[in-house]
């Protein structure tokens, strides 16, 4: 029996994207799933994470600073990452920018839609 993927859901305080990031974790029942606001977000968060997932509604949101800083300074080479917005291309290009450096591996392109109907099938994509 394999042992559970460990998945960090991160999102900005936008309820658009609040709403994504539920059905996301909704999505990965068979997951030891953590779902956090970027604002109460901290860099131990990162080191039991297998997968994560990074939304946001609008491009640098100010919640993000402290993930963008230890993005920058941190090695998640083999991890997988899913890039989610509802809609905002300047938000999805913020984040694939956001996670670049930290060598991550996105996984799918970037669901950026309100429309939740596909996204368990996105994020089962990410999870592999």
């Amino acid at each position: 029996m394999s042992e559970k993927k460990t998945v960090l859901i991160l999102t900005d305080d936008a309820e658009s994207t609040k709403v994504l990031a539920k059905e996301i974790e909704a999505a990965l029942k068979e997951c030891k799933v953590s779902l956090k606001a970027a604002s109460v977000f901290e860099g131990t968060d990162l080191l039991p994470a297998d997968t994560f997932f990074v939304g946001c509604e609008k491009p640098n949101p100010h919640s993000f600073a402290y993930l963008e800083e230890m993005l920058k300074h941190i090695n998640l080479a083999g991890r997988s990452c899913g890039i989610f917005s509802p809609g905002n291309a300047g938000a999805v290009d913020y984040l694939s920018q956001l996670v670049t450096d930290s060598e991550i591996s996105v996984k799918a392109e970037p669901f950026s839609s309100p429309d939740t109907a596909k996204i368990a099938a996105w994020a089962q994509t990410i999870t592999g």
